[in-house]
Formats: structure tokens, sequence, C-alpha cells
């Protein structure tokens, strides 16, 4: 793939991948607020468990769906031989493990670059909707136990 190729087709699975993630998490959002309503202001331990479970099942649901898109574009750019390997690759890429012992040549190390950005700030994004959904539950699950 030439240069420019590699940045259009890494921007274009990197904005797809951001845009589910997004997507992904105002489902978990609009989840936890229904689930919330039900379980009413006497929020029990098992309740906050429950919430902080869904929120993390959502969140590890967006990135492993991440992490097979770009899988697929490894496969579908005759990156690497096989699912296994491309999976393999595409997760220690986007983790930004980089273990380094698989390796794409001069014509793909860009847009391979791009899955790490991807992780980089799906990472981001989901840290950041972890903690404030962990506050939120965890204010209301304290505010019920001073109460008690």
């Amino acid at each position: 793939m030439s240069l420019i190729h590699q940045l259009i087709w890494g921007s274009l699975v990197l904005i797809l991948c951001l845009t589910l993630e997004t997507a992904i998490l105002l489902q978990c959002a609009q989840a936890l607020k229904r689930m919330s309503r039900r379980f009413g202001w006497a929020l029990k331990p098992r309740h906050t468990m429950m919430l902080i479970f869904v929120a993390l099942s959502y969140i590890i649901f967006a990135h492993t769906l991440q992490v097979w898109i770009w899988s697929s574009g490894f496969v579908l750019a005759e990156a690497l031989p096989d699912w296994n390997t491309a999976i393999y690759f595409s997760l220690v890429t986007y983790t930004t493990l980089g273990y380094g012992d698989v390796v794409l040549g001069p014509g793909l190390r860009i847009f391979a670059a791009f899955a790490s950005v991807t992780g980089l700030l799906g990472f981001g994004l989901s840290t950041a909707f972890l903690v404030g959904a962990a506050g939120k539950i965890f204010a209301v699950s304290h505010h019920d136990n001073k109460e008690s």
C-alpha cells in the first residue's frame, strides 16, 4: 500500500472503530440508566456490582469488536497469512503491547500504526466513561449506605 493509501485507510478504519465505540458507550449509558431506575435509590451491593459488570461488558465488547475490525483489515490487505495471526497481531498492536514477533512489511507499517492509535484513543475513551459511570454508581451506593 502506498503512503497515501495507508493514511487514508488507516484514518477510515480508526474513525469507524471510534464511532462504533462511542455508539456502544452511549447504549451502555442508556442501559445503566434503565437499570438504575429499576433498582431505585436503594442501591444494594449486588446492584452496584451488576451495574459495574454491565459497564465492563459493554466496554470489553467494544474493544473486541475493534480488534476484529482491524484483523479484517489485515486479512483483506493480505498482510497476514491467516485469521489467527491477524487477530493476534491486531490485539498486540491495538493494546500497544507490541511484542515484535509478528511484523508487517514497509507497505503496511503506517496502516498498522493506526491500530495502535485506535487502541490508545479507545482505551482513553472507555476509561473516561468507566470512571464517570463508576463515580456516579459509587456515589449513589455510598450515599445510601450513609443513610442506613
